[in-house]
Order: C-alpha cells, then sequence, then structure tokens
C-alpha cells in the first residue's frame, strides 16, 4: 500500500492512518512512508541517471562537431586542413564519413533532448539543470564549422564593406574580393545587407579585430551572438512567472531545442542575438523597466527587422501600467510618443556607431530572390505558377497577397491584446509566428522568433509534441552543409523520424510519472510543481481502487497526501487549455472578461 501511494503522489507523499490506528501512525507516516519514498526515488534515479540526458546529449554534439569539419559548412580554402591527410573528410568517402558521423551525432543529440523534456515534466531537472545541459550542448559547437547554413561567412562579407568605409546598404560585397567574400554564397555578395546597424557594428569590430583571418572572424563572430542566448536563459523564466508556464518546460522547449542549438547557435544566427534582446526586452516591460525594455527591443530590431513586430503589443503594457491597470487615450498616447522616441534614438546610435544611413529599411527585401517552400505565401505561388505556366507572376502576386494578410493578422492580433500583461506577450508570439509563415521568405531557423516568447505560456503536451516534431523537421531539412537539398528519400524519412519525436515526447516513460492521467506540460506530482484537476483526478480513482484492495487484507487505512501537494485551482476558460500557476506564484487575468476563483487545499480521500 505504501508503495501504491508513493507511485500515485510522487516522491513526496506520505501515509496515514485513521484515528483508531493513531498509536502506530507517527512511526507509519514518518518512518516506513519516508523510507519508501527515498527508495522509490533511488531505484528512478538509478535505472534513469538525472546525468543521463546531458551525458548522451554531449556525446553527439561532439560527434556533430566533429562531422562538421567534412560535412558542414567548410572554407574553400581552409588553413586548417588544407593540404594534410585529413582533407580526406571534404571529399568522396571520407565525406559521406563525415556525413553520417554529423546524422549519428544528430541522432542523439535529440533522443537527449526527448529525454530531458520527460525529465523536465517530471520534477527531476529543474531551470539551472536545463540552463547548464544547453551550454554544455553548445560549447563544442562553437569551435566547429557551421551547420545547415553559410550565413555567417556571409555576415563577414558584407562586413568587409563596412570595415572598407562604404555603406553596405548601397555597396555589395562583390565590390571587394579577397580571402573573406570568397567563402560567402555566391548570390549573396550581389546583394545589398538587409540587416540592421547594430548587426553591422558588430561584425564591422570583428573584422577590425581578425582582419582577413576568417576562421577568427568566425568564432568571435560567433560569439557575439551567443550573447542572445545568454539573455535568453535569464529572460525566459521571468516571463514564464508572468504567463504562468514552468521555466524548466519553457527553456527546454525554446533553449535547449535542437532547432536553436543546431541551427541558430551552431550557425552563428544573428537571430539568436535578436531573440534574446527581444525576450529580456518583454521581460523587462512586463515586470519592472519598461523604458529599458523597449531600448532592448529597439536594439533587436536593429540587428533584424522583425523584432520590431512585438513593439506595438508591449506598447499595450506600458500604457497599462502608466493608467493603473486601466488602458486610457492619454497613457496610451505618451507611451506612444515615448516609445518612437526611445526606438528612433537607440536607432540613430547605432547607425552612427557603425557609420551607416538608414538605408538598410530599403535594402530589408534584399532576400526576396530566395523562394522557400516554408513560406505560405511563396509556395501558393510557386504551386499556381506550375499551373499556369508563370511562375514568377504568380510568386509575386501571391506574395503581395500574403503581406496585405499578414498585415490584416497582425492588426487583429494586436487589437485583441489591448488588456496588456499576459495577453500582449502572446499576442507578439502569435504575431512572430504569422510573420514567419506569411512573410515572402521564411528560413527554418526564423521559427526560434516566436517560439521563445511563445514557449513562456502553458502549453497542453499534445501541442509540445507537434513543436517537437516540427523542430526536428526543420533541423535537418537541410543538408548540413546548408548549401544542398535533401534526396526525396531523404525527406521521407526525415518525416518519419519527425513523427517519431513527437510521439516520444508525448508518451515517454518519465511523462508517465510525471503526468498520470493529466497530459499536460504543466502537470506534476513532485515537489514544487501545480497538479491540474483532471490529474488529481485520475489519481483519486486509483488511491480508491488501491483503498479498496487494501481494507480487505489490513482493515480501515488511509492514505493522504503531502501538505506540499496543495494545489491552487483556477475556474477559468484557460484551466482547459493546462493554464495553471505554479503554487505561491501569482496568475495573471486571462483578459477574455471570465471569472475567476481560487481555491487552495489539500486532496483528502472521500
Amino acid at each position: 500500500m505504501r508503495a501504491f501511494a508513493a507511485r500515485s503522489f510522487g516522491a513526496n507523499a506520505s501515509v496515514t492512518v485513521p484515528a483508531g490506528m493513531r498509536g502506530s501512525a507517527p512511526a507509519l507516516a514518518g518512518g516506513d512512508a519516508s523510507a519508501s519514498a527515498r527508495s522509490t526515488k533511488r531505484a528512478l534515479t538509478a535505472r534513469f541517471p538525472r546525468w543521463e540526458a546531458s551525458a548522451v546529449g554531449l556525446a553527439g554534439s561532439i560527434l556533430v562537431s566533429l562531422g562538421a569539419f567534412g560535412a558542414g559548412a567548410t572554407l574553400r580554402h581552409d588553413p586548417v586542413l588544407s593540404g594534410t591527410v585529413f582533407s580526406i573528410v571534404r571529399f568522396g568517402h571520407g565525406r559521406l564519413l563525415a556525413t553520417a558521423v554529423v546524422y549519428l551525432g544528430i541522432f542523439l543529440l535529440v533522443s537527449a533532448w526527448v529525454r530531458l523534456g520527460h525529465s523536465a515534466r517530471a520534477g527531476q531537472a529543474n531551470a539551472r539543470k536545463i540552463v547548464r545541459t544547453t551550454w554544455m550542448w553548445c560549447v563544442p559547437l562553437l569551435g566547429a564549422p557551421p551547420l545547415f547554413s553559410t550565413d555567417l561567412y556571409t555576415y563577414l562579407a558584407q562586413g568587409v564593406v563596412a570595415h572598407a568605409g562604404f555603406d553596405p546598404y548601397t555597396r555589395v560585397a562583390a565590390d571587394f574580393p579577397g580571402p573573406i567574400t570568397d567563402n560567402a554564397a555566391g548570390g549573396w555578395l550581389r546583394v545589398p545587407s538587409p540587416y540592421g546597424p547594430l548587426h553591422i557594428l558588430i561584425v564591422k569590430s570583428v573584422l577590425s579585430v581578425t582582419g582577413d583571418n576568417v576562421i577568427l572572424g568566425a568564432l568571435l563572430t560567433r560569439l557575439a551572438m551567443t550573447a542572445g542566448l545568454a539573455l535568453m536563459c535569464v529572460a525566459v523564466p521571468i516571463l514564464c512567472r508572468q504567463l504562468g508556464s514552468r521555466p524548466e518546460c519553457a527553456l527546454w522547449m525554446a533553449v535547449a531545442n535542437p532547432l536553436t542549438v543546431l541551427c541558430v547557435v551552431s550557425g552563428g544566427h544573428n537571430d539568436l542575438l535578436m531573440i534574446g534582446l527581444l525576450s529580456a526586452g518583454a521581460a523587462l516591460v512586463i515586470t519592472t523597466v519598461p523604458g529599458l525594455g523597449f531600448v532592448l527591443v529597439a536594439l533587436a530590431a536593429a540587428v533584424k527587422a522583425p523584432a520590431a513586430v512585438a513593439l506595438p503589443f508591449l506598447l499595450w503594457e506600458w500604457a497599462r501600467r502608466r493608467s493603473g491597470g486601466r488602458t486610457s487615450v492619454r497613457g496610451y498616447g505618451f507611451t506612444l510618443v515615448a516609445t518612437v522616441s526611445i526606438v528612433v534614438s537607440t536607432m540613430g546610435l547605432c547607425s552612427v556607431a557603425a557609420g551607416v544611413s538608414l538605408g538598410w529599411i530599403g535594402a530589408l527585401s534584399g532576400n526576396s530572390v530566395l523562394e522557400p517552400w516554408l513560406s505560405a505565401s511563396t509556395s501558393a505561388g510557386k504551386i499556381v505558377g506550375l499551373l499556369t505556366g508563370d511562375p514568377a507572376a504568380a510568386v509575386a502576386v501571391s506574395r503581395i497577397a500574403g503581406c496585405v494578410v499578414l498585415v490584416a493578422v497582425v492588426a487583429w492580433l494586436w487589437w485583441r491584446s489591448r488588456a496588456g500583461g499576459a495577453d500582449a506577450v502572446r499576442g507578439a508570439a502569435a504575431a512572430l509566428f504569422v510573420t514567419v509563415v506569411l512573410a515572402p521568405v521564411a528560413l527554418p531557423w526564423y521559427f526560434t522568433w516566436p517560439l521563445v516568447l511563445g514557449s513562456a505560456a502553458a502549453w497542453p503536451v499534445s501541442r509540445v509534441a507537434v513543436a517537437a516534431a516540427a523542430s526536428t523537421w526543420l533541423v535537418v531539412s537541410t543538408h548540413p552543409d546548408g548549401k544542398s537539398l535533401l534526396p526525396p528519400w531523404g525527406f521521407a524519412v526525415l518525416a518519419v523520424a519527425s513523427v517519431v519525436v513527437g510521439v516520444l515526447t508525448m508518451r515517454g516513460k518519465f511523462a508517465l510519472l510525471g503526468d498520470v492521467g493529466a497530459g499536460r506540460v504543466v502537470a506534476s506530482t513532485f515537489e514544487g510543481s501545480s497538479l491540474p484537476i483532471n490529474g488529481f483526478l485520475a489519481i483519486r480513482a486509483k488511491l480508491r481502487a488501491g483503498l479498496s484492495v487494501a481494507l480487505k487484507s489490513r482493515g480501515c487505512v488511509a492514505v493522504a497526501a503531502p501538505r506540499s501537494a496543495q494545489v491552487e485551482r483556477y475556474s477559468c476558460r484557460e484551466e482547459q487549455r493546462g493554464c495553471l500557476a505554479e503554487p505561491g506564484v501569482a496568475r495573471p487575468s486571462c483578459g477574455r472578461g471570465c471569472g475567476r476563483t481560487r481555491t487552495t487545499g489539500t486532496a483528502t480521500p472521500d
């Protein structure tokens, strides 16, 4: 019976007896139950060691890093391997072997990530553990060639223009041949830089230190971008406290995600710095210093323009706070003027420091030469073009229609977020997702934009499984060298692997231990976690069945939940979606006008 109680309520369950057996109650509750709980926890730890996911993921990261020297986005004239016996990994069978090593490492890293998610949901991995594991996985990748993209070399090539004293928004890298521009993708050499002045300032500063050393320049640029990862690790838990999610689950989804680790961090994309500044700015806006928060969001937009989509949403929260919880016309007008002033001043200072003009606004359409299938508007145009025989015209019309729909949807989301607070953050995340899907160009790592802000909300496990499967698909939808697509059979294997990841995310062993009958990310039977009502009812049903068996052989025995199993439930429509706050955390209003009641009590048997 004690073992049953420990399995039902988790490692903190205690066993007591009714009044008729109080003489033996202390010994039974305080001694045997605690020993049984500790032994159960030790058994679980022995079977599933806490360090296992971290170690397996580290092994996968090391394998990926080693394979990247042959199968990744390598240099055309590599001063490290060229002329040595190790250059064999760049050609023929050596390249095939390097590619196999990369995919083996990806398999280990993804499986470790899924396992780490089970531990987070079961309460066996806290936020600090997730952050430490993420950095452990990222460090080996920082010293290896980029994966799944050659953008890092393009950044350096565009930085050469600025370092030479010219405007990268009017001059192109092809006008400055040299060892750095030789490694950039051919098409991007003839396109002005579409990135903001802060990005240009960073790359320009790196080249002033490294000169024509491509390897050192790529390393320092990548390290500068990883500052965004550090900002995410700090900002996401703060956002979780406002949106009612568990920090460890949000960090697992947004920061430890292979899409972030393998694509964004390894690829050295400036998206990492953009979303880091954006998440940190959003955290400041909804908590303590809104003005400084808008400075950080403006800096994010100065790296990459899409971050500006979140500005009008966060403006609702600042206006609400200035008006004492209500949004007034005067308060909104003041905050609008203040926000515009902050953004303009920040952009101006970045432009002056980088020595560039505002031409980057007009150069934003430079990447329109790409026609990726991930963009809904572009893919629709390509399909229509195949039917009509005029693909170029169909894509152009479809992209215009997509932009019109994008503006309308973002405006609708903005108006729905006028309550501010958590609604503003959710609205910004949804707007970023719509921007990625409907914009003319969408690349795999773009989906990390909405993922960071959106992960702070409590998600049902089914939605988490879909996100995990989609992340896996996006990671390996491109060849590791970033230049070629997978063959048709590769996409078939990828589709099956992604489905498997989604199923394992939802049906893993730790998911069953931590989410008994609940099926929600915020559900856990362990200390310091919230317990949804459906999970509690399932546990109570199992408890009744166990009691009926135990009473036949042992007499009257009752099992009660510990004091730490007290739960806070809110009668709200959002509860149906798993939006439950943790014990001791104030639950923000859902902003939909529904009533909210609070009930705190100890689970007791009927």
